[in-house]
């Protein structure tokens, strides 16, 4: 069979979506608070840089993944929102990291010592 014949198969599309290296990570965290701030993100993700970020939140935002909202004032405050068709992802996500955990959980935990992070609870980061 050709590669082409699948380009429009369903999970190439979702993995073409969440392509890039922070999207997965970025999602997680926005779906796990009503609200996040730009500051927020890029404090919690380790070694993102702002442009990287900015270029994976717009991208998210324009596949509908989540929904930005600007609050008027000096300096604009910017947040991030998970929309209804990002947040059908959040058990894909939750799934994925569970995994992780399960199955290659030395290089989680090479991961966190190499970044300095370490796992992000839902109850309070």
């Amino acid at each position: 069979m050709k590669n082409n014949e699948y380009k429009h198969c369903g999970l190439n599309v979702a993995l073409t979506i969440l392509s890039g290296k922070w999207k997965p990570m970025i999602l997680y965290y926005i779906s796990h608070t009503p609200e996040m701030r730009f500051t927020e993100l890029w404090r919690i993700i380790p070694k993102i840089t702002k442009k990287v970020l900015l270029d994976q939140l717009k991208q998210l935002e324009a596949d509908g993944l989540i929904l930005r909202q600007e609050k008027s004032g000096f300096p604009p405050e910017v947040s991030y929102q998970i929309s209804e068709k990002g947040h059908a992802l959040s058990p894909v996500l939750s799934a994925l990291e569970e995994w992780a955990n399960v199955h290659v959980s030395e290089k989680v935990e090479q991961f966190e010592q190499e970044s300095g992070t370490r796992r992000w609870r839902r109850n309070g980061r």
